[in-house]
């Protein structure tokens, strides 16, 4: 093939790929006469209150030899879970994260057992689940996520809160154009990510005189559970 019949081809495949690429985001609308459009863009949120608390709880024993550190773990281990158990929390609402054996940091031959549990439960005994875990022997705990069991519901809620939107603008729009609104020709979505949660712990160690349960538990108000949904709509009019 020659040189100027293969620079043409490439450049042919390389405004494909573009056009393709473009594609995918966005419909891409040519301004022209015969062209007779109306796009709109809208966002729709939804606020709740959370229907679940997921608590991070856990412990780290004191530097000991790796055989008494395991043993201690493991009866911190058992008395966490024994006393979740107690104060009403089903065995399928307590899952591992994770478990392991670190060197302790500066302590030659020194070791740590660290272990990290999820827990699920109301938000309302949110902070009764917390003080329980942390009398038991939990040593690092704290952290709280907020969130909904149907999730999906709840982004379908804000979805439709967002479509409407794009509707009502469209309509609106189309009239101080002095024009109709026609047929639906495009429409895409986007629904935002879970919201980060900043990390909290309560870390009540005591390494010389043993641990003392407070003797009240922590002031804890949940936090609203949030979604958000985006909608970009083409319009025909008339």
């Amino acid at each position: 093939m020659p040189i100027k019949q293969a620079i043409a081809a490439f450049a042919i495949f390389a405004g494909c790929v573009v056009a393709g690429a473009q594609q995918t985001s966005e419909v891409q609308l040519k301004i022209e006469s015969t062209n007779r459009t109306l796009t709109v863009s809208a966002e729709g949120r939804v606020t709740v209150d959370p229907d679940l608390a997921i608590l991070h709880i856990g412990f780290v024993t004191q530097p000991s030899d790796a055989k008494a550190a395991y043993a201690a773990g493991a009866k911190t281990s058992n008395d966490i879970v024994n006393a979740l158990k107690q104060a009403g929390i089903p065995e399928t609402s307590i899952r591992s994260e994770w478990q392991r054996l670190d060197s302790a940091s500066g302590k030659p031959h020194k070791f740590t057992l660290v272990q990290q549990w999820t827990v699920k439960t109301p938000p309302e005994r949110a902070a009764e689940i917390l003080d329980v875990a942390v009398g038991a022997g939990a040593t690092e705990s704290g952290q709280i996520d907020w969130t909904v069991q149907d999730m999906r519901a709840l982004e379908d809620q804000a979805l439709d809160r967002a479509a409407a939107r794009a509707r009502a603008e469209a309509e609106v729009l189309a009239k101080s154009m002095g024009v109709h609104l026609g047929a639906l020709i495009y429409v895409t979505n986007q629904i935002s990510a879970p919201q980060p949660y900043p990390m909290a712990y309560a870390n009540n160690a005591a390494p010389q005189g043993g641990f003392a349960a407070p003797p009240v538990t922590l002031a804890i108000e949940p936090r609203k559970v949030s979604r958000e949904a985006s909608v970009y709509a083409v319009y025909a009019i008339e």
